[in-house]
């Protein structure tokens, strides 16, 4: 979904935010205020990278149950969602790399890591070298 300009004074209900499929990034936020207005070219240029994200921009405030249901505190907060779970946010983003890191988990989870190296600092990374979880266990030591 393309940039929205404008704040929506409509919301849905939380259970409806949690339903969605697949991918959604919510801004929290309201038109006059100046981080926010600050922010919009960084989130513009950002959402270019991803045409296909699904994009709500929400009026937030006083007596607005959906901010405080994710814990908004600052605008603009801006949460990306993967099929109802929060996957991450970005709060009074300054650049549009921040935005962009953040999306990167959705747009292009296949570079994702080796992506946020500068300058191919880490060869091995670009090696197919790949990632694992690793279970970490404390000693035991016997009594």
């Amino acid at each position: 979904m393309a940039y929205i300009a404008n704040y929506s004074e409509v919301a849905p209900d939380r259970a409806e935010i949690d339903a969605l499929p697949g991918s959604t990034l919510i801004e929290f936020g309201v038109d006059w205020c100046p981080h926010c207005q600050a922010a919009q070219s960084f989130i513009e240029a950002a959402l270019q990278a991803c045409p296909d994200l699904r994009f709500l921009k929400l009026e937030d405030g006083p007596g607005r149950r959906l901010g405080r249901s994710f814990r908004v505190k600052l605008w603009p907060t801006l949460i990306l969602m993967r099929d109802g779970q929060e996957i991450g946010r970005v709060v009074r983003p300054v650049s549009t790399q921040e935005i962009s890191e953040l999306l990167s988990s959705r747009c292009n989870s296949s570079s994702r890591l080796s992506a946020s190296l500068p300058g191919g600092q880490f060869g091995w990374l670009d090696e197919g070298f790949q990632p694992v979880d690793i279970a970490w266990q404390l000693p035991t030591f016997p009594l």
